[in-house]
């Protein structure tokens, strides 16, 4: 019997490999993403703290110290949400570049793999023709060998 041997193999195994890689790079850049996403919750937490502060700090005895210090913590973390937010774009960004090109190796490699597809059924189309020629040869010899 007959061994199919896929001509692009080698080409084929390069594409699966790159695949993973692109798979790996999608998940860390979505792990980093989930982590900066983190991150800004936190900041905005502590940023509703330091607005419930602000809303006690009126409503207490008034000290213009503590009030002051308050609405530069604020500022601050306004500043620090605006800045992660930057950042969680980037990651974003990151991440769908990761994606695309995923998408990318992706199409590359079902390409190969319908081309090996496609050359294992000729494959097989020819190795049934042969034995059908193989079959009939004997059945021709078989009818010839008897009738004589």
């Amino acid at each position: 019997m007959a061994k199919f041997v896929f001509k692009m193999q080698s080409i084929l195994n390069i594409k699966l490999k790159l695949e993973d890689q692109a798979k790996i790079a999608f998940g860390q850049e979505s792990a980093k993403l989930k982590k900066e996403e983190e991150v800004l919750q936190g900041l905005i937490m502590q940023r509703g703290m330091y607005e419930r502060r602000a809303v006690e700090l009126v409503k207490g005895t008034i000290s213009l110290r503590d009030i002051r210090e308050n609405k530069q913590s604020i500022d601050i973390m306004k500043s620090r949400i605006r800045a992660q937010m930057m950042v969680v774009r980037a990651a974003e960004k990151r991440v769908e570049a990761a994606r695309i090109r995923l998408n990318e190796v992706m199409i590359e490699r079902k390409t190969f793999e319908k081309l090996r597809e496609h050359a294992f059924e000729e494959f097989r189309q020819e190795v049934a023709y042969e034995e059908n020629q193989a079959v009939n040869e004997l059945v021709s010899y078989t009818y010839h060998g008897t009738a004589e």
